[in-house]
């Protein structure tokens, strides 16, 4: 696997982990972050310059800060595009090995699970979904953002708030491998009275497929068999949400 398989230009191999490491108090004052974020404020760092707080070293002839532009280059200087890197990804960039990819990687999961408490605290939409947004709040941190579809349930009472969810599949095609009967069984297991269907687009794209409308039909006759009510099916990506329900487009 090379840089160029995944859209990034061809550099030197990384330097072998037995090379002296440069560390940011060995830098000039101009170059270390951490005597900036106390002087002027963690606000006033870039990005890199963040990133080289967290990652701390870099290594001889290659400072940290010049380690994290570069990292931060290599994905178009985007938080968004950092985080769907895959942990072998990361380490393409030079100065990278497992230890520091397992730190970013660290990093961005503190910052998704910060934004999951946010959402239960600012809007207590963990507690009842009464709306299509609700809905999108909930789900926005966990799945819009991954590179890959996963579909989640969500099981919910008589007040809409959620007693259950659940990751239905991860990783394939929708369509191959829903499994109704699946989702029936856990909404009889948690006696539901409600079933929210959640998707993610990695392309961003929130236009529904065929197979989308195909799952949707599928599951909304179950629930109406079941005496369920399917409260809607709902597609997620970073740009925002597309909903079923809201379009009068269930059944």
């Amino acid at each position: 696997m090379k840089r160029e398989d995944f859209g990034l230009e061809t550099r030197e191999p990384e330097i072998q982990s037995g090379a002296p490491v440069l560390k940011i108090k060995e830098m000039s004052k101009e170059e270390r972050p951490r005597e900036r974020a106390i002087n002027h404020g963690i606000g006033s760092l870039t990005t890199a310059e963040l990133l080289a707080i967290i990652l701390r070293t870099g290594q001889q002839g290659f400072p940290i800060t010049d380690l994290c532009r570069q990292l931060m280059s290599d994905n178009d200087n985007s938080l968004l595009r950092l985080a769907r890197r895959s942990r072998r990804e990361l380490t393409l960039t030079k100065g990278i090995g497992d230890a520091k990819a397992l730190q970013v990687e660290a990093m961005m999961e503190i910052t998704r699970r910060y934004h999951l408490e946010l959402v239960d605290s600012t809007t207590r939409v963990l507690d009842s979904l009464k709306t299509s947004d609700s809905i999108f709040q909930r789900m926005r941190y966990r799945i819009a953002n991954l590179d890959h579809e996963e579909v989640w349930i969500l099981l919910l009472n008589r007040m809409n708030q959620v007693i259950k969810e659940f990751k239905l599949t991860s990783g394939s095609s929708i369509a191959s491998v829903f499994d109704t009967k699946m989702i029936l069984k856990r909404a009889l297991l948690e006696n539901a009275e409600g079933i929210v269907m959640c998707h993610n687009h990695p392309s961003g794209n929130l236009r529904p497929s065929p197979q989308d409308d195909n799952i949707t039909r599928k599951l909304f006759g179950a629930c109406s068999t079941m005496d369920f009510r399917m409260i809607d099916h709902v597609i997620i990506t970073v740009n925002g949400f597309y909903s079923y329900a809201d379009e009068g487009r269930l059944g």
